[in-house]
């Protein structure tokens, strides 16, 4: 009985097991983050995404991300990453009063110490972040892969699912 228990916690924690339904999930996600994300000239709130690396970056824009995109890896420490997106971004956002910064570190071990440690520094200046996304996807999109990067490969079946959150991402 107590098995039983463990593998329903288990398939709870992992996320649904049917491709379909998970794609829906992530791309509600990935829905609400590029609306977000996109530019107040393209009616986003022009909320910045910080992600690790540059093929991070490059799977975000496959995803049809057009808003601004800072990334850890450019050679600085991490108190003067948090100093620089605490002066540029500010502790909300201005223009949907809503988190200032949305985390988007990989689901590795790696990401989850950079999104622990990046999170604390920011929170010591008081910016208020945006971790739920992070967490939506790495349930639904483990098998996958564990990197923003893996999202790269799937982006057509993504922004599909993303559609229905954010239809005005896909105009091209």
């Amino acid at each position: 009985m107590a098995s039983d228990d463990w593998v329903r916690k288990r398939a709870k924690a992992a996320g649904p097991p049917d491709r379909e339904v998970r794609f829906q999930v992530a791309g509600r996600a990935l829905g609400e983050a590029r609306q977000r994300n996109r530019p107040v000239s393209e009616g986003g709130a022009a909320c910045p995404i910080l992600i690790e690396g540059k093929k991070d970056e490059a799977a975000l824009r496959r995803l049809g991300f057009t808003g601004p995109v800072e990334r850890v890896n450019r050679g600085w420490d991490r108190e003067r990453l948090a100093v620089h997106l605490y002066e540029t971004y500010g502790t909300r956002n201005q223009v949907d009063n809503g988190d200032a910064i949305i985390l988007l570190m990989d689901w590795d071990r790696t990401g989850g110490r950079l999104q622990h440690d990046i999170g604390n520094s920011l929170e010591g200046f008081d910016v208020s972040i945006d971790t739920r996304t992070r967490m939506e996807l790495a349930r639904a999109t483990k098998p996958e892969g564990r990197t923003v990067e893996s999202l790269g490969p799937h982006a057509p079946a993504l922004r599909e699912a993303m559609r229905e959150h954010d239809p005005e991402g896909e105009e091209e």
